[in-house]
């Protein structure tokens, strides 16, 4: 059968909420994920166990690389300001530095358009200065 020559999924509940914890602050965990599981249940339980409990278990990448990979991919897409702002208050939270997150978002302008440069870095500012009030 298939499924037997496939490498199994790192998919570890437990450890997705403990990373997600460590990545998030509790009123951002707590609102955000309680007002999503009313709207669609479950949905928020299987992010938080995909993503943070599967994709971020993988070996190869560094938490703060995966960060970087995240502040690159949110602001490629556009239109997902929440979500890259929380990316980076967790970029902080791995211990990047504040002019790594703002070269990261610099360094994209090429590749993915000075105007969606320019909104990550409004994200960016808006969340830096929330940092330092």
């Amino acid at each position: 059968m298939l499924k037997d020559a496939l490498a199994e999924a790192p998919l570890d509940r437990a450890a997705g909420y403990e990373l997600m914890a460590r990545l998030q602050d509790e009123q951002t965990q707590s609102e955000t994920l309680a007002t999503l599981d009313r709207l669609a249940p479950g949905f928020p339980d299987w992010i938080v166990t995909s993503l943070f409990g599967g994709t971020y278990q993988r070996e190869g990448l560094s938490l703060r690389d995966r960060q970087i990979a995240n502040l690159a991919a949110l602001t490629a897409l556009g239109g997902v300001e929440p979500q890259l702002a929380q990316h980076v208050r967790a970029s902080l939270r791995v211990g990047m530095a504040p002019q790594e997150v703002v070269e990261v978002l610099v360094h994209l302008a090429p590749y993915v358009g000075v105007p969606k440069a320019l909104a990550g870095l409004r994200v960016a500012a808006q969340v830096l200065a929330e940092a330092d009030a």
